[in-house]
């Protein structure tokens, strides 16, 4: 049996028409973008199961000493507060809800900004037009 060329292989030298050799370069050039791509799937995907899940994303135990630290420096030094586990939680509930709907609405900021990133500047105009004593 004779061996035959193929002429659909990788190096055609002048067989190629120009909308064949514009897509190959296309594909090409893409090549490099493939890690910021699969990156951008994977933060979708990490955003789509945060919004699914009802889980609270701060630990509880780090957060409840915060509170009491908190608590603690607000009294005096001979009386402390004593904090129930259902009354930290539902401080720690709120606490989040708050700070979603904050980065919700800086996001939003920053896209009426034309940016992607939001900045410290995009929290404090959201505040500000939110707070009714603005300064």
């Amino acid at each position: 049996m004779a061996r035959t060329k193929n002429i659909n292989s990788k190096k055609n030298f002048g067989n190629q028409d120009a909308t064949t050799s514009s897509q190959s370069n296309k594909i090409h050039s893409n090549l490099g973008d493939a890690p910021v791509h699969y990156h951008n799937k994977h933060v979708l995907r990490e955003i789509n199961k945060y919004q699914k899940s009802s889980e609270l994303l701060i630990r509880k135990l780090p957060f409840m000493r915060l509170v009491k630290e908190i608590s603690d420096n607000m009294c005096f030094e001979d009386s402390r507060f004593r904090w129930q586990a259902e009354a930290i939680l539902a401080l720690q509930e709120a606490a989040e809800a708050f700070l979603v709907t904050l980065m919700e609405q800086t996001n939003l900021c920053a896209i009426h900004a034309k940016r992607v990133t939001i900045m410290p500047k995009d929290i404090k105009l959201f505040i500000r037009i939110v707070s009714p004593f603005n300064n």
